[in-house]
């Protein structure tokens, strides 16, 4: 199964440089349109309810430091990905790529799998609160993250 750094890197390899706060957010939305539309997770790793929106701890080791990254610079193998997984990240990348890391952070925001994980805590308030993926997947399945 592909990790987190894998899905990441291939939505680098498609794209021109993004912030990392972009890049989370799309990694999220991927994991959550596999989760609504094939019923499986694209891979383990969970996302916690941080005050800016899903974040993979994971995928942030891998970048922190950065505001900006690029191509190459993360050690992994997108080819664990399958055709079908690829798939599923294009269509998100396709139709939510052109928003900005604060415009994908202000919909997480808006939605319940984040919210609900931040439950009772000041929007200030830092959280390694997990979002499920069950709760990511029922969510997604009533609200698709892409238009069909």
């Amino acid at each position: 199964m592909a990790t987190v750094v894998d899905v990441a890197a291939y939505i680098l390899n498609r794209s021109k440089p993004l912030s990392t706060m972009k890049l989370q957010k799309l990694t999220f939305y991927s994991q959550a349109h596999a989760l609504a539309t094939a019923g499986t997770p694209l891979f383990q790793e969970d996302f916690e309810a941080w005050r800016g929106g899903p974040v993979s701890a994971e995928l942030f080791e891998k970048h922190q430091g950065l505001f900006i990254i690029e191509s190459g610079q993360l050690q992994s193998d997108s080819n664990n990905l399958s055709d079908k997984e690829k798939q599923i990240i294009d269509v998100v990348f396709d139709q939510l790529g052109n928003l900005t890391g604060n415009e994908l952070s202000e919909r997480t925001h808006a939605e319940a799998p984040w919210s609900n994980a931040r439950k009772g805590l000041n929007p200030s308030d830092p959280s390694n609160n997990v979002i499920s993926q069950d709760s990511i997947r029922e969510y997604y399945m009533k609200n698709p993250v892409v238009s069909r």
